[in-house]
């Protein structure tokens, strides 16, 4: 037996770093995503194949003896085939970039969750997710949750570290330019620089976790009224934020300069350092925004929101 199944990727909108302090985030699923078709066998191994790579293993082997990307399907897999004599063959497909702040690692563990599972019955989505979250956890060990879960749900959503996720009913109507810096940077390193900037300056930011928030306030009332114009004004004014607890460098003021040209704003999208930026456009832009990243050589590519989120089938 097969099944198939497949989750969005996402991008932080607001809030990416004071969420560590308490101030909401906001995320957002977007339309590129992740798949996983996954096969029950009778010979007693995992083996899973992808574009990074293939790992092929018996079962019960000690998670923390595995050095691979691919060692959230393992988990996945062994864990529902505990108690059955077979094994799972499992192949990812992906249009998400690595291991640049889009999810990818999120959509795989929602999407393998899925599919793996289906083979053996019916799972309810909050199941899949607290799957998912639990094989995250094997690369990630203090994620949150938050990825996961707005791949799983799709559309928008909020989150914060005492009341956890809320989905936010709006479906505004904009498009995002994704432009890639391919610089690579450590999100834990980011964290720690951030967390000593706070040590030096505890005043100021304290006054910029109250400025997001007022921010992110703002923003949920434009989200609803789809006033792209002004939320592109809040998106510059949260990377003002950023650049000030120093996640930029010059090559992303570079890209977001580019972004200003013909957007509405633009951004850093999770942690900084490097990764990737987006740029806020509608119909109307998002054609030239593309150019202009295009024109300087930039790896860049345009998506929607995804309302609709993990789907099996």
């Amino acid at each position: 037996m097969k099944s198939k199944a497949s989750a969005p990727g996402k991008v932080i909108l607001f809030g990416e770093h004071f969420v560590v302090y308490g101030v909401k985030a906001i995320l957002c699923a977007i339309d590129k995503r992740i798949t996983v078709i996954a096969e029950d066998t009778s010979e007693r191994k995992i083996s899973i194949k992808s574009n990074i790579g293939e790992l092929e293993l018996e079962p019960n082997k000690p998670i923390s003896e595995i050095n691979s990307p691919l060692k959230p399907f393992y988990y996945l897999a062994n864990k529902v085939i505990q108690n059955k004599n077979s094994g799972i063959k499992i192949s990812v497909e992906s249009e998400i970039p690595l291991g640049v702040g889009l999810g990818s690692s999120s959509a795989c563990c929602v999407a393998g969750a899925a599919a793996i599972s289906k083979l053996f019955g019916n799972v309810s989505k909050d199941e899949i997710l607290k799957l998912a979250i639990e094989a995250e956890k094997t690369i990630f060990q203090n994620t949150s949750g938050a990825d996961c879960t707005v791949c799983t749900f799709g559309g928008l959503m909020e989150y914060d570290k005492r009341k956890g996720f809320t989905k936010i009913g709006s479906e505004p109507n904009f498009h995002l330019v994704i432009a890639n810096s391919n610089v690579e940077h450590s999100t834990e390193s980011v964290v720690k620089e951030v967390s000593k900037f706070k040590e030096r300056n505890e005043k100021e930011f304290s006054k910029l976790c109250e400025d997001e928030s007022l921010l992110i306030e703002n923003v949920l009332e434009l989200l609803k009224e789809n006033n792209i114009t002004e939320l592109g004004q809040k998106i510059i004014q949260n990377q003002e934020y950023l650049e000030t607890i120093g996640v930029s460098n010059d090559k992303l003021r570079k890209m977001i300069q580019i972004g200003y040209e013909t957007s509405f704003g633009a951004k850093i999208t999770g942690a900084g350092g490097g990764g990737c930026i987006f740029a806020l456009t509608d119909e109307s832009n998002v054609e030239n925004t593309i150019r202009e990243f295009k024109n300087k050589n930039y790896e860049c590519f345009s998506v929607k929101i995804d309302f609709k989120g993990l789907d099996t089938f």
